[in-house]
């Protein structure tokens, strides 16, 4: 496994405070189940692993540090959209697919609120609604589609409101009205995970922190309970009967995942926080998260010291998978100037805090689980394309019942196991896919931004 780059702290992990990390492994250790990767997957597989099975020994195997990569750098939405949105996943994957999708994402929301509340997680967790605001006549066309979409699949709830409507919720001149959908959290995510990792520690999971899977030895021979995976790290090594990778966009550095997936990468900003006479004219008094309806979307939300966090935008690109692209000024100038065009007073206002990093895109942009090989012991989760805040609860559970081969049906219920996952091509034509998709995209947002430049300007 090469080594993975150091990376701007997002707002969460600078703000974060006094933090012990876990020593790394020494020595050699065997167990029963080995987690490798310490995000919100793996410290939820780990955790539904003792609770099913508390006699399991767990070691989680964390490469850096609890929360460096998406797990802490991320937009804090926990919120049931999958990939690129309702409307591409139907046209992607079909109505029923959706259907059954959507379904799982209602319940990994409510589910991941019900666990935070249960274990008690301080990660300033809020539940105050989801907006995807309409900012062209295009795009109102497509929000009004995608509403009587999920209405037609017979999800209530999620409901078009019109610009008087949403400019009462928050005001920006931008918007022409919204997609409303009230099954939303709100989190810090660098205090999700490490409270998860807290809990774990708590339930008896070991975790040892800058600890890198260098190289896996598979079981060899055939059948029988006596074979063991053995991981070596820089100071020790591990024995282990079954292996979960919860790596997600840092899977294509294990041979054993293949290319089921890619990284792509998100950028985000975080403002200085706004006086009361910033935010006046905004609103925003209940705290709505906040997405738009382009392709590559804007996310934001107001944190609760008053800072605008904005995300998404242009989407950074390597070749070859490389995962060294965590810093792009162009994209952090394109979030600030964002800002300011949906809010011109706020032209003035201080960036305090600029980051980065990947996330995982499958071909088909579906999260994908299921077993490594044919042994039916080790398995994976990956392909979470940014959403995987809501749904790393659930998707740790499925994965804990995959490896005990036992439980409530909820890996039944799911629709990313097990799926047949379409590789992305060898390279160079995996690069070359990637921008035409990406190239596609934005060439799809600048048409109907066009459209409304001329509507303004007559």
């Amino acid at each position: 496994m090469r080594a993975l780059p150091d990376s701007p702290l997002s707002l969460w992990l600078a703000e974060y405070g006094e933090y012990q990390p876990e020593p790394p492994l020494a020595g050699h250790l065997s167990v029963d189940v080995a987690v490798i990767g310490a995000g919100y997957t793996g410290m939820a597989t780990a955790i539904a692993l003792k609770r099913r099975d508390p006699s399991l020994d767990v070691a989680v195997l964390e490469a850096k540090t609890v929360g460096y990569g998406a797990s802490g750098r991320n937009g804090s939405f926990a919120m049931t959209v999958i990939g690129l949105g309702f409307g591409t996943t139907a046209l992607l994957r079909g109505k029923k697919f959706l259907q059954r999708a959507h379904a799982y994402m209602e319940g990994c929301v409510d589910g991941l609120e019900r666990f935070i509340d249960e274990a008690g997680l301080q990660c300033d967790k809020i539940r105050p609604g989801f907006l995807r605001v309409a900012t062209t006549p295009s795009y109102v066309k497509r929000l009004q589609r995608q509403v009587e979409l999920m209405a037609s699949l017979g999800f209530q709830g999620i409901t078009w409101i019109g610009a008087g409507a949403t400019r009462e919720m928050v005001d920006s001149q931008r918007y022409l009205g919204a997609m409303w959908e009230p099954r939303l959290l709100l989190v810090d995510p660098a205090k999700l995970v490490r409270e998860e990792k807290r809990f774990a520690l708590e339930v008896g999971v070991r975790v040892f922190e800058s600890s890198p899977v260098l190289g896996i030895a598979r079981p060899q021979g055939a059948g029988g309970t006596d074979r063991l995976y053995r991981l070596a790290t820089p100071r020790g090594s591990v024995t282990a009967r079954k292996l979960a990778f919860a790596t997600n966009a840092y899977s294509h550095l294990f041979d054993e995942l293949g290319r089921k997936q890619l990284p792509a990468f998100t950028y985000m900003v975080a403002t200085e926080p706004l006086t009361e006479q910033q935010l006046a004219p905004i609103g925003w008094q209940g705290r709505q998260g906040i997405e738009d309806a382009r392709n590559l979307i804007h996310y934001y939300r107001l944190t609760p010291d008053k800072r605008i966090v904005m995300g998404g935008g242009p989407v950074g690109l390597t070749r070859g998978g490389d995962l060294d692209r965590d810093r792009d000024e162009k994209s952090w100038r394109h979030l600030e100037q964002h800002i300011h065009w949906l809010w011109p007073h706020l032209s003035d206002v201080a960036v305090t805090h600029r980051w980065g990093g990947p996330f995982s895109v499958t071909l088909d942009l579906t999260p994908a689980l299921g077993y490594v090989g044919a042994e039916r012991s080790a398995v994976y989760g990956l392909g979470c394309i940014g959403h995987g805040v809501s749904m790393s609860y659930r998707n740790g559970q499925v994965l804990a019942e995959l490896l005990l081969g036992d439980g409530d049906g909820l890996a039944a219920g799911c629709p990313f196991v097990n799926r047949r996952v379409i590789p992305w091509p060898a390279e160079p034509l995996a690069t070359a896919a990637k921008y035409a998709l990406r190239g596609y995209l934005q060439a799809e947002d600048a048409f109907h931004e066009k459209v409304l430049a001329r509507i303004e300007h007559g």
